[in-house]
């Protein structure tokens, strides 16, 4: 019975017993053998492996060698060994006529199959010998390899083995489910829908039948259906399965128009692989906008972005009336934009485009000038019913939209005929802009072309009175006073009336027609205008007073200077002065005298104390009251040693002294002029007084000693060098530049240090300053101003700073600048002093300094408007560039108030900058609206601006508004790289950004 177990047991592992009898050895080989099938049929595959490799290593018969072989490489597929496959291929190479050989590459693939690694399956599968194969064994071939090309997705290659097996009845059903899907991945609706309808139910291995039915009935159209047995699919699902039958119940329902049942399963929907796209933003952005949630669509339509077909076009203009329903007019000109520049549906083109236009009107458009826009869609639909409110709306908008200059290049492209009345307005507003940014020749040039064109008298009549304005600015005064009485000459009524008699008066006063310029100062100041602007009115006075004074009309002088003073205007010290004075020379000598005194004790700080002083002296001398006098002149001398009257009060002095015989004094008096004042001409007065001291005294010799210990002195023959200066200053009298220019240098040649060489230096600079040669005169200039203060001094600072300013070369000016600051006499020059100053520091980043002179250009009552905008721009810039926001911020707001043209342009970007920066989003997009509507001529700011508001709308959520204005940005402000590079680089990091939840959206550059 043992040997026939045996038998059996070897003929069923393929083994033949030879002559009935074995050796020891050989039996105890088939029993290890044996053993080895036994572990491997009870899945014991390790333990039987090593068995197997045992018995072929012992074994001489090749036919348990093959078999263990074989065995070995099955234990290794089952065990995923990571040489399992070349065992399996050298077993199949090294036993070709093995009975095992097909069996082996079967049972691979099979194992890999049933084990659900298809793409392992499939290899092995395509070198199965199909020859050897039972049908039922066929079958399974056939319907395991289509298996494995269906999970690898190549359906062609797949249907012809799921065909095969598709009317068998064990494979059957499957083989048509899989048909079924191929026909679904591959759009073939209807194929695919037929195949699943002969399916009773999903496979063990797919249980998405139902959800695959749904899906196809939903794009066949058969909505109800798909809704059914999306609803039917639910309960069974798994949570993506759930998400995409929400998908196909809420879509089906959107296409139904059933937009209120649709939105709940459209919300639930969670995108393939966790990403929506544009199409599943659209519904739900739709379903919204149709339920009149517009918050809601608008959120969800920004999401819509880099979208280039009808759907997105779709979405853009849905977007776009939502933001109309909610009075968020600037952000539906974004989203009408990008609707109008898609053409795939052109009734929505059309319309968006109109909606574009018209809102560029009413919002202004940051990207584009308004009126090309609107040019450019009447051109495009110029049989649109709108067309006639657009031709209104273009003429506005050359006014409108504030950008005169391309306005104008609009209207002289061809199209000023018929529009001549526009043109001439478009260059009025051009003009005065232009005035306004200090070009004044420019502002002349287009005012003129208001003058040419315009036939509206209301115009013609501003155009004069600014070209008035911008001559007089360029100190062309009688082609002022030509204009302004061109304007006078017009009975209609425009606002700049009420500055005509004023600007007049002074236009008058430049031409010296004093009487001319009293009588248009009297009419301003009798106006309803004089009180409303008491500043004004003050002045006037003033300069009514001063061309009294000039044309010796004293009475009526001190009238107006009375009247100036009980204003108490910033200039009442002034007045008071000049009062004063005119007491003089009305013969009211005490009345003069109390004045002056009075003057001193009521204006201590006033800039015109040493001038009063000076004065003082003078009249008390001249009365004989010489002890009060030289008081007053040693007040001067003590209190404002740097005064352009101290050297002079020194010298009435030492003369008085002189003649009251007081020698010695007067001798200690002209020796300190001489000292403190080398080289003017106070000194040289003083060297020859004091020679007749010593000759007064018979000191002769130690006169000449002294005079040559002099530095810089030289005693010439004063006739020859009187004759020499009086030659070279008469044509400088006569206003003749060029031959002043020869005059004086020759002066200067023949004495260096003549006593006129100051004024021949200071008159010299100043000739070749009026010649355009402005180099040469700095060194004439520095001669005057190295000085001891005199009478030159400030002319020829404010001269020197000024060469330097244009030069930009602030290293130079700056020192000029503090010296014109300390020396001044006049408040402008303090003032000009002060607020270049401010600039200069700035410029060389010493902010400090420049918040500092900022500070007091605002603490000074005789600064303009204009002047007090730039020192509160000098102090958000110098704030700002050393990180102190909180200050810079304060400044900002500031500016807001008096600031016109580029400085109002940069304050509003920082409200827009700050309001970001606080998190308040609607109040930065608001800041910016304002500013690319009310200055989007300064582009500069604008573009900044821009990309503001983008940061804003992103951070908002309204995506679509901040793409398409940062792509805008990077269109249209290349002038720009800076503002471009941030605008490029905020661009890609919301792509990036949003390209994490919506697989339309590539993270492009």
């Amino acid at each position: 019975m043992r040997k026939l177990f045996i038998a059996i047991a070897l003929s069923l592992s393929g083994i033949a017993l030879v002559n009935g009898q074995q050796s020891k050895v050989y039996t105890d080989q088939l029993a290890a053998y044996n053993q080895a099938l036994d572990l491997y049929q009870e899945d014991q595959y390790t333990a039987a492996q090593r068995l197997f490799e045992e018995v072929r290593t012992e074994t001489d018969d090749e036919i348990i060698k093959g078999n263990a072989s074989y065995y070995i490489a099955n234990c290794a597929v089952r065990l995923n060994q990571r040489n399992a496959d070349a065992l399996i291929e050298k077993f199949v190479e090294q036993y070709p006529a093995s009975t095992k050989r097909n069996s082996a590459i079967i049972d691979v693939a099979d194992y890999y199959f049933d084990n659900g690694k298809y793409r392992q399956a499939s290899k092995w599968y395509t070198k199965v010998d199909k020859s050897t194969l039972s049908r039922k064994q066929m079958n399974r071939y056939n319907f395991n390899t289509g298996y494995t090309l269906v999970q690898a997705k190549k359906y062609d290659e797949a249907k012809p083995f799921l065909n095969r097996v598709s009317d068998t009845e064990e494979y059957g059903a499957k083989a048509k489910y899989y048909l079924g899907y191929i026909a679904y991945e591959g759009d073939e609706l209807q194929e695919a829908s037929d195949l699943f309808d002969q399916v009773d139910a999903s496979p063990e291995e797919d249980q998405k039948l139902s959800y695959y039915q749904a899906d196809l009935n939903y794009k066949l159209g058969n909505f109800d259906k798909a809704i059914s047995l999306a609803q039917e699919q639910l309960p069974k699902s798994n949570r993506n399965e759930k998400s995409q039958l929400n998908r196909i119940i809420g879509q089906s329902l959107f296409n139904q128009e059933k937009y209120a049942e649709a939105m709940p399963f459209l919300e639930q929907y969670e995108g393939t692989r966790g990403k929506w796209n544009n199409n599943d933003y659209y519904q739900l952005g739709y379903a919204y906008y149709k339920t009149n949630d517009f918050e809601k669509a608008i959120e969800t339509f920004n999401k819509i972005i880099d979208g280039e077909n009808a759907t997105a076009q779709n979405a853009y203009y849905h977007l776009g009336q939502s933001y109309i329903k909610l009075d968020r007019n600037e952000d539906a000109l974004n989203a009408f934009k990008l609707a109008s520049e898609l053409d795939f549906d052109a009734e929505i083109q059309e319309d968006a485009y109109y909606n574009y236009a018209k809102l560029s009107y009413e919002t202004g458009n940051p990207y584009e000038s308004t009126p090309q826009v609107i040019l450019n869609y009447l051109e495009k639909y110029p049989e649109n019913e709108n067309k006639e409110e657009m031709r209104t709306f273009l003429i506005d908008s050359y006014f409108s939209s504030k950008n005169y200059e391309e306005a104008m290049a609009l209207l002289e492209d061809g199209r000023i005929k018929g529009n001549e009345n526009v043109y001439a307005k478009v260059a009025l507003y051009q003009g005065l802009t232009d005035y306004t940014n200090g070009d004044y020749k420019k502002a002349i040039a287009n005012l003129d072309k208001t003058l040419n064109y315009g036939t509206d008298e209301e115009l013609k009549k501003k155009a004069q009175f600014w070209k008035a304005e911008s001559y007089y600015q360029i100190n062309d005064f009688s082609a002022a006073l030509a204009s302004f009485k061109n304007a006078g000459a017009s009975n209609v009524a425009i606002e700049e009336d009420d500055m005509y008699f004023y600007d007049l008066g002074y236009t008058y006063f430049k031409l010296k027609e004093y009487d001319n310029s009293i009588n248009a100062f009297t009419t301003f100041v009798k106006s309803d205008a004089a009180e409303t602007n008491r500043t004004r009115l003050n002045d006037a006075l003033l300069r009514i007073g001063d061309a009294n004074y000039v044309t010796k009309k004293y009475y009526p002088a001190m009238e107006a200077y009375n009247k100036s003073i009980k204003a108490g205007g910033y200039n009442a010290d002034y007045a008071a002065f000049q009062k004063a004075i005119s007491y003089g020379f009305v013969d009211k000598v005490d009345s003069k005298i109390k004045d002056l005194r009075d003057f001193i004790q009521n204006y201590g700080r006033s800039k015109y104390r040493d001038d009063v002083m000076y004065e003082l002296g003078n009249t008390l001398i001249n009365e004989g009251r010489v002890n009060e006098g030289i008081a007053a002149y040693d007040q001067l001398i003590q209190e404002f040693p740097n005064s352009s009257y101290t050297s002079k009060a020194m010298m009435r002095k030492g003369l008085q002294l002189y003649n009251d015989n007081q020698l010695a004094e007067s001798l200690k008096v002209f020796k300190a002029v001489v000292a403190r004042y080398p080289g003017t001409p106070q000194a040289t007065q003083a060297i020859s007084s004091a020679r007749q001291v010593y000759i007064d005294q018979g000191n002769t010799n130690d006169y000449a000693v002294w005079v040559r210990s002099l530095d810089g002195v030289e005693v010439t023959d004063n006739e020859l060098d009187d004759t020499a200066y009086e030659s070279a200053e008469r044509p400088y009298l006569r206003g003749d530049m060029k031959a002043t220019i020869n005059g004086m240098q020759s002066y200067l040649d023949q004495f260096p240090n003549g006593k006129y060489a100051l004024k021949a230096h200071f008159y010299l600079a100043q000739a070749l300053f009026s010649e355009d040669r402005k180099q040469e005169s700095v060194s004439h200039f520095q001669y005057v101003a190295s000085k001891e203060r005199n009478e030159f001094t400030e002319p020829a600072l404010a001269r020197l700073s000024e060469i330097h300013l244009n030069a930009k070369d602030y290293q130079k000016a700056i020192p000029v600048l503090l010296k014109l600051e300390q020396n001044a006499d006049f408040p402008q020059n303090v003032i000009y002093a002060q607020s270049n100053l401010m600039k200069g520091y700035y410029e060389l980043e010493d902010y400090n300094k420049s918040a500092a002179y900022a500070q007091k250009v605002l603490e000074s009552t005789g600064a303009d408007t204009q002047v007090k905008a730039d020192a509160q721009v000098i102090i958000a810039r110098s704030n700002w560039k050393q990180g102190n926001e909180t200050a810079a911020r304060t400044a900002y707001e500031n500016l807001r108030a008096d600031a016109t043209g580029s400085l109002a342009a940069e304050a509003a970007y920082y409200e827009a900058y700050f309001k970001n920066k606080d998190g308040d989003h609607d109040g930065a997009i608001s800041a910016g609206n304002s500013l690319t509507k009310n200055y989007g001529s300064y582009k500069l700011w604008s573009s900044k601006a821009l990309v503001l508001m983008a940061k804003s709308y992103q951070a908002k959520g309204e995506t679509l508004n901040a793409t398409t204005i940062l792509e805008a940005v990077i269109k249209n402000f290349s002038k720009y790289p800076e503002v471009v590079a941030e605008a490029r680089q905020t661009l890609t990091e919301i792509r990036a950004e949003e390209a994490k939840t919506n697989s339309s959206i590539s993270p492009k550059n």
